[in-house]
C-alpha cells in the first residue's frame, strides 16, 4: 500500500457523504460521462447542465450524434465557446460508430485516438466507466495537489504535467479509481476553490502543506500568462425585404463554421468618417450608414472582441461576394451563431424581426 494511502481513505468517504447529485454521476455510460468531461471542459456545472440535458435529450445516444448534421451540433453548443469541440465531439462519435462497432474502447490508449479526447479525459472515461487506475488531472486537481503537498512547481510548464501527474497516478485508489478521481476534482470545485477556500471543510486540511505554512494563496503556480490579443470587429448589418446579408466563418481563426454578419477586421477602432474609407478602399464607394452599435466589448479566453454593429445600405447595382449569403430573418434563430452575433440578434433586433 502507498505511504500516501491516507489521501483517498480520508477523501472517498467524504466524497460519498458530499458529493453533488449530478445526473452522470448516476450511470457507468461513457457515452454520457464523455459529453460531460467535454462540456465541463468550458463551464461551470450550474451552466453546463442545461447543455448536457440538452445533448442527451437531442442525441441519447453515440450513435444519434454520429449522424446529427454539424449544424445542429453547433447550434445546440451555441454560447460555450470553442467551437472546434463540439465538432470534435460529432467526429469522434463518428469514430466509436465507425472503428469500435459502436462502443467507447475500454483502454486509455485508444480512448486518447478519439478526436478531441486528451489524457484528461480519456482517463476519467478509463476509471469512471471501465475502472481502470488512470489518474485524472485538470485544473482542480492541479491546485488540490499543489496545495496539500506544498509544491510550486508551475502546473504550466512540462516538469509540473510531468510531477503533478506522476503523484496523481500514485495517489489513485487502485480499488475505486473512478470515485477517487472525481473525488480530486469535487474537492477542487467545491471546497479547495481558487479563492476563500474553506479549509475548515477540507478532509484533507490537518495534512495540507499550503495550510500550514500560509501559502494558500500562492499555490499553485503558473510560470506566464497568455498574452490577449485585442481585436476589432466592424459587422455590416444589411438588411432588405425581410432578408439579411450573413457569412459562414471559414478557416483557423475564432468560430469556423458559424454564421455572421459580413465582417471588417482592423487594427485599431474607427470613426464614422474612419469606417466609410474603410469600407470604401474594400467594397466601393457610396455605401451610407443608417445608424451603430458599440463598441461592445466580448471577452474571450485570449481574445478581447471590440465589436461595432452598423447599419448600412449598399449602393445602386452593388454585387456582395460570394460567399455572402441572403438569409430571411425568421431563420436566425435556427443558425448557429457566435454569442456575440446571438446577443445582438436578440437584443438589438427583436423591434425589427
Amino acid at each position: 500500500m502507498s505511504s500516501r494511502s491516507w489521501f483517498s481513505r480520508a477523501l472517498l468517504p467524504w466524497y460519498r457523504e458530499n458529493q453533488r447529485p449530478l445526473p452522470w454521476r448516476d450511470t457507468a455510460d461513457p457515452y454520457r460521462i464523455w459529453l460531460s468531461e467535454v462540456i465541463l471542459q468550458q463551464t461551470r456545472v450550474d451552466q453546463g447542465l442545461a447543455y448536457w440535458h440538452r445533448f442527451v435529450e437531442q442525441y441519447p445516444n453515440v450513435a444519434a450524434l454520429a449522424k446529427a448534421p454539424e449544424q445542429q451540433v453547433l447550434k445546440l453548443w451555441q454560447g460555450l465557446g470553442y467551437y472546434s469541440r463540439a465538432r470534435n465531439l460529432r467526429t469522434a462519435a463518428q469514430q466509436v460508430m465507425n472503428e469500435h462497432g459502436g462502443r467507447f474502447p475500454a483502454n486509455h490508449a485508444a480512448l486518447l485516438r478519439l478526436k478531441g479526447v486528451g489524457d484528461y479525459t480519456a482517463s476519467a472515461i478509463a476509471s469512471i466507466c471501465f475502472g481502470l487506475a488512470e489518474p485524472v488531472v485538470d485544473g482542480n486537481v492541479y491546485r488540490v495537489l499543489a496545495r496539500v503537498f506544498g509544491i510550486d512547481t508551475p502546473i504550466d510548464s512540462t516538469k509540473g504535467r510531468k510531477q503533478f501527474r506522476a503523484l496523481a497516478a500514485e495517489l489513485i485508489d487502485p480499488q475505486h479509481p473512478g470515485d477517487h478521481n472525481q473525488a480530486v476534482m469535487e474537492l477542487g470545485a467545491t471546497v479547495c476553490t481558487p479563492k476563500n477556500p474553506r479549509c475548515g471543510d477540507c478532509p484533507v486540511a490537518r495534512k495540507c502543506i499550503a495550510l500550514k505554512e500560509g501559502r494558500i494563496a500562492e499555490l499553485p503556480v503558473k510560470a506566464k500568462r497568455a498574452a490577449v490579443r485585442e481585436r476589432h470587429f466592424h459587422y455590416l448589418r444589411i438588411e432588405a425585404k425581410g432578408r439579411v446579408f450573413l457569412r459562414k466563418r471559414t478557416g483557423k481563426d475564432i468560430w469556423q463554421g458559424l454564421w455572421e454578419l459580413p465582417l471588417v477586421e482592423t487594427d485599431k477602432s474607427l470613426t464614422k468618417r474612419g469606417f466609410m474609407a474603410v469600407i470604401k478602399k474594400q467594397l466601393g464607394a457610396r455605401w451610407t450608414i443608417v445608424a451603430h452599435e458599440g463598441p461592445v466589448k466580448h471577452v474571450l479566453s485570449h481574445q478581447v472582441i471590440n465589436a461595432v454593429f452598423w447599419e448600412v445600405v449598399p449602393p445602386g447595382g452593388f454585387k456582395p461576394p460570394p460567399d455572402w449569403k441572403r438569409i430571411p430573418l425568421a431563420r436566425l434563430d435556427s443558425l448557429a451563431l457566435p454569442r456575440l452575433l446571438e446577443r445582438y440578434v436578440e437584443n438589438s433586433w427583436a423591434t425589427a424581426r
